[in-house]
């Protein structure tokens, strides 16, 4: 089907069933195989101070990296590229007024950013059906909204096989006492809704049912977008009311896979370049150790995001798919990242012995997700950078004298001028 997603007109043209991800297996393709070679970077303040300024700031450091993302056959269908940015809360109360409904305080609820069918009533059937999960997990269903989209730059690939746009605002119920008990039951949540409505079989358009992100912290705008096309398809970025203190983005190279918009970086809480060369072992150690997973936090909750690693989703989404259960079982992010990459400790005869300690009890728990890559990860309060052991992938990163960390695949993707340079360097193997 083609459309407008988010043209108030209902009129649908019927066009040849397009394909939203990766092909099944077939002859000598296997999905399993599928990794690639991107570029992505990072802005932030690091005192916390939110501007609409540093999402420009990412945004150009994405179209300074557009020769690190591909193209297709069509000089105008990207392999995909995005932005993941903190929750713009004073933008979205304008919005809610506008739409007629209210939001509490930041923190206070959750925003989801959904792919849905272009058919309203597939669309109609998957909201009510999210609706009655958001209701069955205790929490209270705020509003809607279209996201305004420009689709005009887009080529016919892109267009075949685009989603409708559009996000839902969660309210936290009062007996969830902390912000980290409100984002496991946002993570329950989707992963219940993944499985009725994506997996489950039952429901029409369920295909094109993909959450990017659902997070009272952090908002994920991509899609199978070039670099510079993703300014121009979201309306919301070019808005001054959208501000952040820190901005994560990725131009995606779809070395030996196919490029897809629910594929597009970044994701939940990672953004990468590179190849997860361990992978099958990983996953396999990952489903081999559901069966023993016990969280007094997740309590009862906790059989209900199982099978945590989604094997239909890349390299990158299913090293996501772990970050995110590490975290939400309460593991602060720097620590999941140091169990899942590992520096390379065992013959680091000038390590400390604190250090030495943690990587080898941790080692027991956990095999290192091994490979060439560079890693950027945030959860809307950390936000960070780092290399696999053999330091195969190149970041580098400017600290400035106006408390500002630019970190990108590669130097330059900002000017800056040399008098705000107050450190710079290069990320180190294992780092």
């Amino acid at each position: 089907m083609t459309r407008n997603p988010n043209s108030k007109t209902d009129k649908i043209e019927a066009q040849p069933e397009v394909q939203l991800s990766t092909p099944p297996k077939q002859g000598l393709y296997d999905p399993q195989f599928e990794h690639d070679a991107c570029g992505l970077g990072f802005v932030v303040n690091m005192k916390g101070t939110q501007s609409h300024k540093l999402v420009s700031d990412a945004l150009q450091i994405l179209v300074n990296l557009d020769h690190r993302g591909a193209v297709g056959a069509e000089a105008n269908t990207g392999d995909g590229a995005g932005i993941l940015i903190q929750v713009p809360h004073d933008f979205f109360v304008t919005e809610a007024t506008r739409l007629g409904f209210k939001l509490p305080a930041i923190g206070q609820y959750g925003v989801g950013q959904l792919f849905l069918p272009p058919n309203p009533a597939e669309r109609a059937e998957i909201k009510s059906e999210l609706a009655k999960i958001i209701a069955e997990e205790g929490q209270t269903l705020l509003g809607w909204r279209d996201v305004p989209v420009n689709n005009s730059s887009l080529g016919k690939t892109a267009i075949a096989a685009e989603p409708f746009m559009e996000q839902v605002f969660i309210g936290r119920n009062a007996s969830l006492k902390d912000e980290a008990a409100f984002e496991r039951k946002l993570y329950v949540i989707r992963k219940v809704a993944e499985q009725k409505i994506r997996y489950g079989g039952k429901i029409a358009g369920g295909k094109y049912f993909y959450v990017p992100s659902l997070s009272a912290r952090t908002l994920t705008y991509k899609g199978m977008l070039m670099s510079e096309q993703v300014e121009k398809y979201f309306d919301d970025l070019r808005n001054p009311a959208v501000t952040t203190a820190l901005a994560l983005v990725h131009s995606r190279f779809s070395t030996n896979t196919f490029p897809s918009w629910d594929r597009a970086h970044p994701n939940r809480c990672i953004a990468h370049n590179g190849e997860i060369n361990t992978l099958r072992g990983n996953v396999n150690w990952m489903k081999a150790r559901q069966s023993l997973f016990t969280s007094k936090i997740f309590g009862d909750d906790l059989k209900k995001i199982i099978p945590v690693i989604n094997t239909d989703g890349s390299d990158s989404a299913q090293f996501d798919n772990c970050v995110e259960l590490l975290t939400l079982a309460g593991r602060e992010l720097p620590h999941a990242m140091m169990m899942m990459i590992p520096e390379p400790w065992e013959n680091h005869e000038s390590m400390d012995a604190e250090r030495r300690a943690f990587y080898e009890f941790h080692s027991c728990l956990m095999e290192p997700w091994d490979g060439p890559a560079s890693m950027a990860f945030t959860d809307g309060k950390f936000i960070g950078a780092c290399l696999d052991r053999n330091g195969l992938r190149p970041s580098r990163y400017y600290v400035t004298h106006d408390d500002v960390v630019i970190m990108a695949s590669e130097a330059g993707v900002l000017p800056v001028e040399p008098e705000r340079v107050k450190i710079k360097g290069r990320l180190q193997p294992g780092k």
